[in-house]
């Protein structure tokens, strides 16, 4: 049998592995210096926002729902078009809030920031706590 056989006789049987991607088809893009986390992550032309409390550059957090809900969607799409993107490329979200009860307050702010017909798939759940005492946490997806 020759070489060339073998291998095809390997791959054919899966035992033979390939790599699915190569590491340089994956971008990892920074959040800030010393952040343990990439800020986004591209693959496959898919953009993965890690997730958004509503600080603002110097970590501090406004009070209230609402000032937090607009800081967290500013910086989603702050966020979005450093990539030269606009929110109608978003089409995930994750939610993830200290009170559920305050639901309608995001709500209001939330919508806002998408067409009518172009809102998000988008999961929620309540959380024990988030970091540095956030009310919500966003994270969202976007085609590039």
């Amino acid at each position: 049998m020759t070489m060339l056989k073998k291998w095809m006789l390997l791959a054919a049987l899966g035992l033979l592995a390939f790599p699915a991607q190569a590491a340089d088809d994956i971008r990892f893009q920074k959040a800030f210096p010393g952040a343990p986390f990439s800020e986004a992550v591209e693959v496959d032309g898919i953009l993965y926002l890690s997730g958004q409390l509503g600080n603002d550059a110097a970590l501090k957090l406004p009070d209230g729902m609402e000032a937090q809900a607009r800081q967290v969607m500013e910086n989603i799409k702050a966020a979005v078009e450093r990539r030269g993107l606009t929110m109608d490329r978003v089409f995930k979200c994750t939610v993830m809030m200290q009170d559920m009860k305050q639901w309608g307050d995001f709500n209001k702010i939330y919508i806002t920031y998408f067409k009518p017909d172009r809102l998000p798939a988008r999961s929620a759940f309540g959380s024990s706590g988030l970091a540095l005492g956030a009310l919500l946490e966003v994270e969202c997806w976007a085609k590039m």
